[in-house]
């Protein structure tokens, strides 16, 4: 603790130090000196708290009329200022709003591009083959979805030949960003890497051209899981349901054990390999599909992400 004190309490511990000593001097009478009542330096002490320096007996070290320095701890005054003002989001909002209305102005600072502008045009050459015409007939559709159309085709060289396959047709005007692109790249890489299973629909080849993109696969013919499901009316015997659940769950299985997740299960999306009621169950339409990732949470609007 600092040294705060006042004179009367200086005065007590002076005497009792000299009772202490065995000293026997008489004590001369306390008479008050101007200075003493005045105060040190000539400033009064009348309304002087205990704790104020101006009333220790020690002389200050300021002279008078100089006031102590402040103390380093206390924060100084903030004296900084911006030497220009931030830049305003205003001003490419603004820009914006009135390129759309088509009376824009020239701005006079760079402003952010709207989608489109300003953007070099979007690279849509996937790398696969553009001959699929020569290799494959087209026939009628089978089948249509949000993202393109699946057509029965017949295949007149290779492997395949004369075969009938499924070739999902995928138009590319339809992919006006970059994610929709990455979106197709995507799921012909997911179905090439998870094709083999027995319950997974199989890949084939992949094409191209500037229209298109051609995804070729296992034709499937015995209808949509939903389509039986109401022709039966929705009444299933415990036997018959446990087999379609065990099917649905072990290509969910095989799925997740390869780090991938389909995120749109749903009877339309299962489809019979032949119109037999023993019919093996395929999962199609992996264009909602991903692969995992830790600690990242995939929900998609009305759909379970399994």
């Amino acid at each position: 603790m600092g040294h705060c004190c006042s004179k009367d309490s200086v005065a007590d511990s002076v005497v009792k130090n000299q009772t202490t000593t065995g000293s026997t001097a008489p004590n001369p009478p306390r008479t008050r000196t101007p200075s003493a009542a005045n105060g040190i330096n000539g400033r009064s002490s009348s309304n002087t708290p205990n704790h104020s320096f101006t009333g220790s007996p020690w002389q200050s070290a300021y002279p008078a009329g100089v006031p102590p320095t402040p103390s380093p701890a206390r924060t100084p005054k903030r004296m900084f200022k911006w030497p220009f003002p931030p830049p305003s989001p205003a001003k490419p909002i603004m820009s914006a709003i009135l390129k759309r209305k088509g009376n824009a102005t020239a701005p006079e600072t760079g402003t952010i591009p709207e989608d489109g502008d300003g953007e070099r045009a979007l690279d849509k050459s996937f790398g696969y083959q553009k001959n699929f015409g020569s290799k494959y007939e087209l026939g009628k559709e089978v089948g249509r979805g949000h993202f393109g159309h699946t057509c029965w085709a017949k295949c007149k060289k290779g492997v395949l030949k004369n075969q009938s396959v499924a070739v999902k047709i995928i138009s590319k005007a339809k992919m006006t960003t970059a994610i929709s692109i990455e979106d197709v790249r995507r799921e012909v890489k997911l179905l090439k890497s998870l094709s083999g299973h027995h319950h997974m629909v199989q890949f084939h080849d992949a094409f191209e051209d500037d229209q298109n993109v051609y995804i070729v696969m296992e034709l499937c013919e015995g209808g949509e899981l939903l389509d039986r499901i109401l022709a039966r009316g929705g009444r299933y015997t415990e036997n018959d349901a446990k087999s379609i659940v065990v099917q649905i769950l072990s290509v969910a299985s095989f799925c997740h054990l390869q780090g991938v997740v389909h995120r749109d299960l749903k009877p339309e999306n299962f489809l019979f390999s032949t119109r037999q009621e023993d019919s093996p169950l395929k999962v199609i339409d992996f264009g909602l599909s991903d692969f995992t990732r830790p600690g990242k949470y995939y929900i998609t609007s009305n759909t379970i992400s399994i």
